[in-house]
């Protein structure tokens, strides 16, 4: 019985010293190797190989204040909890990573609140106006969703809560189930978006070679004032500048003599990628052989084209106006890219309301806020990370595009009009008389209409056995007849990238893109355009991040409800149960081991 008992003993110290000489071993291995594990099914917790990547090569601290501390409902806890982990696994790659939580509001004197409240304001914070209701009554806090970030000399804000129109940011602590569903949507979609937008933010700060980028004029393109609101934040990433091609071969490229061989003619881009945005006259053939070469290098275009003109100007004064076509003499080369852009204008249910007069009364007029059938409003649905919980975009005079079966390139829907639309052909009459009468809503009964599509893939020059052997031969002109992979965004809507302007004190000043200064309401345009560029552009792949999804699992809100005392008892009683029950099984089991003995 001795024996045995010596025996156990040895065989447990010989256990427990193998393991922990194993534990020891691990750690050793583990000082040297790195490696994390993320079972969660989405890999909530996994970075992606280019944010890991970006991460590797910081060579300063990136220091991040989040004043996402203090007494908030559960939505706005979980989002500071998520941003928390975030930051210690991008911390867990890079001791460049630093942060504090702060509080704002922690102050008790109120003017000492509203001056740090003010300061956040100044360095591009946006406070969110917060109303909780509970059964005890209604309280309001204010709250600021959101970081400073600070690397080297540079200072950026980073908002955290991504809204959305139809979502209150607040968190609803009632019996209105519609209400919480919204709340918790906006913070799951806010938590998806988080290692995007730091990385994002990150990478703002630490670029120092940024790419250029030019918007084409000369074709009546949007002017500066017009896209004043996008320049200045594409300049956070890009080098911009303005170009008028006007038939000149360098426009677009750089050429120069090779050092080691001056016969050979060395022909580069020198943008990245080009917009044209808006214009209302026709290209030239020079100016589109250049365009076409300049894609037959791997230079990337964003085209927001309308190929239907007309103007709300023309409704300010009179009570109708015309949609006729705007030709643009780009036909040809949009159907060898693979689209087809259609001479019809979208009418859809789900509009923007426009002011306009219904009424007098006494000397004033009555203005009411009626939906504009002719301006849809998308809602991003489709399954992109161009486009991926995105707000919804406010469009105006827009028309549908087809896509066409051509080889070797891939077509991607971005934006779509909704299932309640029609379209109309032109020249086209368009009248204010239809705000005065109920819309027929059999005649809006087309499928979804594609607006935005993504063409990716190895394009075919336009010019390809259309010019003499003079000009193919050419080593100044360097013709290529086909490109490498490329990519390009034709969207049907040339306003969709023009940003409002407002009078003030004199002079006109450029409002933010997509807010609308009539309904006040703020629309998901810069965040498309940014998204879009950054696509096409973005070699780092920080782009592709934002495909990613975390799934919600949310408990049965009747249920809980219905069955709250019941579900309360469980959790208290049944952990209690369970251990008395394991411990009566392990202390029968004892008894019985050592009975035998």
């Amino acid at each position: 019985m001795s024996r045995k008992i010596k025996n156990t003993k040895k065989d447990n110290i010989i256990q427990l010293t193998l393991s922990l000489l194993i534990i020891i071993l691990v750690n050793i291995i583990g000082s040297f190797v790195f490696t994390r594990f993320d079972l969660t099914a989405e890999k909530r917790f996994s970075l992606s190989p280019a944010t890991k990547n970006m991460l590797k090569n910081l060579d300063d601290i990136v220091y991040f204040k989040v004043y996402l501390d203090g007494d908030f409902p559960a939505g706005f806890k979980r989002l500071s909890k998520e941003t928390q982990e975030m930051l210690e696994e991008f911390r867990a790659y890079s001791n460049n990573i630093e942060y504090e939580f702060i509080n704002p509001s922690k102050s008790t004197d109120k003017a000492t609140r509203n001056s740090i409240y003010q300061q956040l304001v100044r360095k591009g914070l946006t406070p969110t106006d917060l109303h909780v209701t509970k059964k005890g009554g209604k309280s309001q806090q204010i709250i600021f969703p959101g970081a400073i970030v600070t690397y080297k000399s540079r200072e950026l804000p980073l908002t955290l809560l991504n809204s959305q129109l139809g979502q209150s940011p607040g968190i609803v602590l009632n019996n209105s189930i519609q209400d919480l569903e919204y709340n918790i949507s906006n913070v799951n979609n806010s938590i998806q978006a988080l290692e995007y937008n730091i990385s994002n933010i990150i990478k703002k700060l630490s670029v120092e070679n940024k790419p250029k980028l030019a918007f084409i004029t000369g074709h009546g393109e949007a002017d500066e004032h017009q896209t004043a609101d996008i320049t200045n934040a594409l300049e956070e990433y890009y080098s911009v500048e303005r170009i008028d091609i006007n038939g000149q071969i360098n426009a677009l490229t750089k050429r120069e003599k090779n050092k080691n061989d001056t016969s050979k003619i060395m022909i580069y881009n020198k943008y990245k990628a080009i917009i044209i945005a808006k214009p209302d006259s026709a290209f030239s053939e020079k100016d589109k052989f250049i365009i076409d070469q300049y894609v037959m290098r791997g230079g990337k275009i964003l085209w927001l084209v309308d190929p239907v003109y007309t103007s709300m100007d023309s409704l300010q004064t009179n009570n109708f106006t015309y949609g006729i076509i705007n030709d643009l003499n780009l036909e040809d080369m949009f159907f060898d890219y693979g689209i087809r852009l259609n001479y019809n204008l979208i009418m859809d249910l789900n509009a923007l309301p426009i002011p306009v007069v219904t009424g007098n009364i006494g000397n004033n007029k009555q203005i009411d806020f009626l939906p504009w059938y002719f301006f849809p409003i998308i809602t991003p649905d489709l399954n992109h990370i161009i486009v991926n919980n995105l707000n919804l975009i406010k469009t105006e005079f827009i028309s549908s595009i087809d896509t066409i079966g051509v080889k070797n390139i891939k077509k991607t829907i971005l934006l779509r009009t909704s299932n309640k639309s029609r379209t109309i052909g032109t020249p086209a009459m368009i009248s204010l008389d239809i705000l005065r009468k109920q819309p027929n809503e059999r005649l809006y009964n087309k499928p979804p209409q594609n607006v935005a599509v993504l063409l990716e893939g190895n394009f075919r020059s336009l010019y390809k056995d259309r010019i003499p052997p003079k000009i193919v031969n050419s080593k100044e002109i360097g013709f290529k007849a086909k490109s490498d992979f490329n990519k390009m965004i034709i969207v049907s809507d040339g306003d969709i990238i023009i940003n409002q302007m407002q009078f003030s004190n004199g002079k006109l000043y450029p409002l933010p893109l997509g807010y609308d200064k009539y309904t006040k309401q703020t629309f998901g345009n810069k965040e498309f355009i940014l998204n879009s560029i950054n696509y096409l552009c973005d070699e780092s792949g920080i782009i592709s991040v934002r495909s990613k999804k975390i799934k919600l699992r949310l408990l049965d809100k009747v249920k809980i409800n219905k069955n709250r005392s019941l579900w309360q008892a469980l959790n208290v009683l049944l952990p209690v149960i369970l251990i008395l029950i394991f411990g009566f099984i392990q202390n029968f089991i004892r008894k019985r081991k050592y009975l035998k003995r």
